[in-house]
Order: structure tokens, then C-alpha cells, then sequence
């Protein structure tokens, strides 16, 4: 009785796994192409320009993360519809906004992005050009 009741819940464990759900649906229209190859072109190309705002360092044609399918199958079928790639990218960024491009405009918000590495080297010259100066005076003074 105890080794059958032991077995029983053995096999209750074991199953368990099995009958787990994942908590996200499956979106198999994700992977689904487009039947005309110069659109599917253009599709491809404008995927790898989004960022998938999961992954974050993947573009949404990289990424595994369900979001990512959801949004290769909106550009999908708005090209199919006959938007342009400009169009889906607008619709995009005013839905998900600037973060989803890898190639943000130059706005306020924004300035920081690309003005930051600019003011990062400047800074980093003056600092080593004072350097330079304070060891050549050095050098000058501890001669004489």
C-alpha cells in the first residue's frame, strides 16, 4: 500500500512539469514571412533599425522575446497593407517612443545622447593637456 501510494505520488511529481503552463500565449504568426520577397526585404531591413524593448541590445529581427514577435508581425502587416517603412516607424516611435530606434533624432531629450560623448572627450583632453603641462613644468623647474 505504501510503496504503491509512494509511486503514485512519484509519478504526480514527475508530471508536474509537464502540465505547466507558460504565462505567455505563443504567437506563432510571429515567424511568419511575407510572400513577397521584396517586401520581406524591406521588412528585414526595417526590423534590424528597432530596438526590441526587452532585449534592449537586440534589434526586434534578433530578439526572442514574445514583444519582439508581436512587433516583426505589426511591421509585417502594415507593409502588407501597403504602408511604407517610414509610416511604421513613425506609428512605432509614437507608440513605443524614441527608445525603439537605434538611430534616435537630435531633441532635448535626446541631446545628452549625443552630445555626452563629445563632452566626455573634451573633458578627458583638457584633463590630460593640464597633466601634460604640470609634468613638463616639472621637468623644466627640476633641471635648473
Amino acid at each position: 500500500m505504501r510503496l504503491r501510494l509512494a509511486l503514485a505520488l512519484l509519478l504526480c511529481a514527475a508530471a508536474a512539469p509537464a502540465a505547466a503552463q507558460d504565462r505567455l500565449p505563443s504567437a506563432p504568426y510571429a515567424y511568419q514571412q511575407l510572400q513577397d520577397p521584396a517586401k520581406e526585404a524591406q521588412a528585414k531591413a526595417l526590423m534590424e533599425t528597432l530596438r526590441c524593448l526587452v532585449c534592449q541590445g537586440q534589434s526586434i529581427a534578433d530578439s526572442d522575446a514574445p514583444l519582439a514577435g508581436d512587433m516583426r508581425h505589426e511591421v509585417r502587416s502594415k507593409l502588407a497593407a501597403g504602408e511604407s517603412p517610414d509610416a511604421i516607424r513613425e506609428w512605432l516611435v509614437a507608440r513605443y517612443g524614441n527608445w525603439v530606434s537605434y538611430d534616435p533624432p537630435f531633441d532635448g531629450a535626446t541631446a545628452l545622447l549625443w552630445l555626452g560623448p563629445l563632452a566626455f572627450l573634451a573633458i578627458g583632453g583638457w584633463l590630460a593637456s593640464g597633466r601634460l603641462r604640470g609634468a613638463k613644468d616639472e621637468e623644466e623647474g627640476g633641471a635648473t
